[in-house]
């Protein structure tokens, strides 16, 4: 039987690596944010002729065109630009992500905004119609942002009260709040490494960008994560009420609690992630950053309720 408790260290070492290459991440390699986070404008269209694929391109080569002429103060002021097909129809989207840089004025942007409009639209009069027109502020951004990282701590906070409340009183002489804090950490390991990842691969693969479905990733995350720690934690609690607890120390009955819940976790994540890459091929363009965040996470919360929150608990009990 692999011992996790006596390799435990290996495995700190791993996600301590992990923890430190996502944190550095947006300080060297840039945040990659969408338009919902930094303001923008989002541009619907319709097709006049029967390839939607053709007057996309088309669309496409206009908007990086007018991306240049674009300016406020002699400086460009668009930062991004992504085209994508809206699933099942002749419709696609057109996105322009603008500068939050506090020397433009509101009037400014607002004026490039419509001029990158007028202009788009006048290029695409004889290939497709313009149907809707979404204008997003960047103090709607920062809403967002803070909004997503509130989110993320208080979700953290009280799953991590929860599993103190379940788990309490459960096994004799032993409190239950180191549960709780093994939880809390694993999750916020999750968090953070998924972050990382992604922050790499939207900075090779601009199209992955973080956005309000990278935050709705980040909290779908944690209820992975969760289900995996919960069921290595109750094997725990029941392989110490079985009476093993009385022959073995907790090392060996930790030990043996992951072995026999490992095959099962592997397995769950596997199927979860089987479907989440089939969607991520076939499903809808717009959710792809979704697909490859929920991708990241899953992995790293199979990897986190295995080899980081249950030896942590031997850390944090002292108790042999």
């Amino acid at each position: 039987m692999f011992s996790f408790i006596k390799n435990r260290f290996y495995f700190y070492g791993i996600s301590t690596v992990l923890v430190f290459c996502a944190l550095v991440s947006p300080f060297v390699l840039g945040m990659n944010l969408g338009i919902d986070l930094t303001g923008g404008i989002q541009i619907e269209y319709q097709a006049k002729t029967g390839d939607l694929d053709a007057v996309k391109q088309i669309a496409k080569e206009s908007a990086e065109n007018i991306k240049k002429t674009t300016l406020v103060k002699n400086n460009p002021v668009i930062n991004d630009i992504v085209t994508y097909n809206i699933s099942g129809t002749d419709r696609f989207v057109v996105e322009a992500g603008f500068s939050t840089d506090k020397n433009y004025s509101e009037t400014d942007i607002e004026a490039a905004k419509a001029s990158f409009t007028k202009n788009l639209s006048d290029s695409l009069s004889q290939k497709a119609t313009q149907l809707n027109y979404v204008n997003i502020g960047a103090s709607f951004g920062d809403y967002i942002k803070t909004s997503g990282v509130k989110s993320l701590i208080l979700a953290i906070i009280f799953i991590s009260l929860y599993i103190m409340y379940a788990f309490r009183g459960s096994i004799a002489h032993m409190a239950s709040w180191p549960f709780a804090v093994v939880t809390g950490i694993s999750l916020i390991h999750d968090v953070i490494v998924a972050f990382g990842l992604y922050m790499i691969t939207s900075h090779f693969f601009p199209e992955f960008k973080i956005d309000t479905f990278f935050l709705t990733a980040m909290l779908t995350i944690l209820g992975y994560s969760i289900n995996d720690t919960i069921v290595v934690m109750d094997r725990i609690r029941s392989n110490l009420h079985g009476g093993s607890g009385k022959k073995e120390n907790l090392s060996h009955i930790i030990d043996k609690s992951i072995n026999d819940t490992m095959r099962r976790s592997l397995l769950t994540s596997s199927t979860i992630c089987i479907v989440i890459i089939a969607m991520f091929f076939f499903g809808p363009e717009s959710l792809k950053g979704f697909m490859i965040a929920l991708l990241f996470g899953t992995v790293i919360g199979a990897y986190s309720s295995i080899c980081l929150a249950s030896p942590l608990l031997i850390d944090i009990t002292k108790r042999k």
